[in-house]
């Protein structure tokens, strides 16, 4: 038999009649006429070089071969049917699956911990990773590895990709409680530090691929200004420490250091020139949008992620 040119829509005629035993109660059962059921029995019959089904007094009885086919036809069309049916039926309960997460540390101390939380009770069989990226390629790790979502500044995305807006992120300056220069400045927590001292004050900043310019030049080149950078680091949490062990500072996302502040005995300062929030988003690949694991897992990290705007 050619599968090819076989119509697997008669398979369902064929489930019914080993169900009924009747051509009039299985077009009731899939919503056909008596008719359409004995002409797909015939099409069935010609396909399948058997009878199928003889008649025995009111009713058709199966044959060898039709009875030999009632349960793996049962099992397939009732797997079939839960996968096209996941969408509605998906309980995470239930569900072992594992999802990668392409994203900064950032979102290691912002969403990890709570997601941890959420996914121990709703989805105790999944799995989740965090990998980290690169800023310029984090748009092809969605092509080439198995990363599922990332977690980025808004751009330019490509076509193939879709992306919802989870919260803006400004930056603010961080330094160590007591810092002697701010001290000697008369410049309190929370207020906007003068350019001349913001400058000149040695920075840490965060970057993955060692980059001794980030947002923050760009900003100050804007005004034709420059600050003395020390030191690079490829993650935030690093960042961090190494301005709670020094006379260093530093510009990290906002939530962040409020986060880190009474932990690692910081303050938080406002820099002296413009710099736009970052709109941060969840990207995938469009193949998965409709999925309802991945669907699910979305909302999850949205969840999470919302509460930071």
């Amino acid at each position: 038999m050619n599968l090819h040119a076989f119509d697997l829509n008669l398979l369902r005629v064929l489930n019914a009649l080993l169900a009924e035993q009747s051509t009039v109660r299985a077009a009731e059962r899939i919503g056909l006429s008596q008719s359409a059921v004995s002409a797909a029995l015939g099409r069935l019959r010609a396909a399948l070089d058997d009878p199928l089904f003889v008649r025995q007094g009111q009713r058709i009885v199966p044959t060898d071969f039709a009875r030999s086919l009632e349960m793996p036809l049962k099992t397939i069309l009732d797997d079939l049917g839960k996968l096209l049916l996941e969408h509605v039926d998906f309980d995470p309960s239930n569900v072992a699956q594992s999802f990668k997460i392409g994203a900064s540390d950032f979102f290691a101390i912002m969403l990890m911990p709570r997601l941890a939380d959420i996914m121990s009770r709703r989805a105790p069989h999944m799995q989740v990773q965090l990998v980290d990226l690169v800023p310029d390629s984090y748009v092809g790790i969605l092509e080439r590895t198995g990363v599922d979502l990332a977690l980025v500044p808004k751009t330019d995305f490509p076509p193939w990709s879709a992306h919802q807006s989870l919260f803006h992120s400004r930056f603010v300056m961080i330094a160590r409680s007591g810092h002697p220069r701010l001290k000697r400045s008369g410049v309190p927590a929370g207020a906007v530090v003068p350019m001349d001292l913001f400058c000149d004050l040695g920075h840490v900043v965060f970057s993955p691929e060692g980059n001794l310019k980030a947002m923050g030049d760009a900003a100050l080149a804007h005004v034709g200004r420059t600050r003395r950078v020390i030191m690079t680091m490829p993650v935030f949490s690093g960042v961090c420490m190494a301005v709670a062990g020094s006379d260093l500072v530093a510009l990290v996302p906002e939530q962040l250091a409020s986060h880190m502040v009474p932990r690692l005995g910081l303050e938080i300062y406002i820099a002296p020139m413009s710099m736009n929030a970052a709109n941060i988003c969840m990207l995938w690949h469009k193949r998965s949008t409709a999925t309802a694991a991945h669907r699910w897992f979305r909302g999850v990290v949205a969840e999470v992620l919302g509460a930071l705007e």
